[in-house]
């Protein structure tokens, strides 16, 4: 006898339903233990863009580390960073400081990659995961 598939759950912190309902997507989706989680970028709460790169950086990271935690995730459960660049060669070294003080060791695979835009022209970043939930811990 199989098991029955999992169910796909839709993550959607609370201040984000504002995106879900008007552009349609959701923050992340988990499916058994795995998280997929969509493009954060370098916004505050008023989403604002921060202040170049490295400020952008960090509202990134932690806009994905509150849409991990709502998957019931860390960021010790992070195994594939994909990372989008509004001027790669540029940015590349400031982003690269900021997301190691968030994955210290225990390093994602991560994939960097040069684009002409994003969703707002003042944003550089954008930071999509994959997790597996409890896979972090050690």
């Amino acid at each position: 006898m199989s098991e029955p598939t999992p169910k796909r759950e839709l993550i959607n912190p609370p201040h984000t339903q504002a995106f879900y309902d008007q552009y349609h997507f959701s923050q992340a989706n988990r499916v058994g233990d795995i998280v997929w989680v969509s493009g954060q970028v370098g916004i505050d709460a008023n989403a604002v863009p921060g202040d170049g790169i490295t400020q952008q950086s960090y509202l990134a990271f932690q806009a994905l580390r509150t849409v991990l935690e709502e998957a019931g995730a860390t960021l010790a459960d992070v195994v594939e960073l994909m990372t989008f660049h509004t001027d790669l060669q540029a940015d590349v070294k400031a982003f690269a400081k900021v997301k190691d003080e968030y994955f210290p060791d225990r390093y994602p695979a991560w994939s960097a990659l040069g684009i002409s835009q994003l969703s707002l022209p003042q944003l550089r970043v954008e930071i999509r995961a994959v997790a597996v939930v409890g896979s972090g811990r050690t």
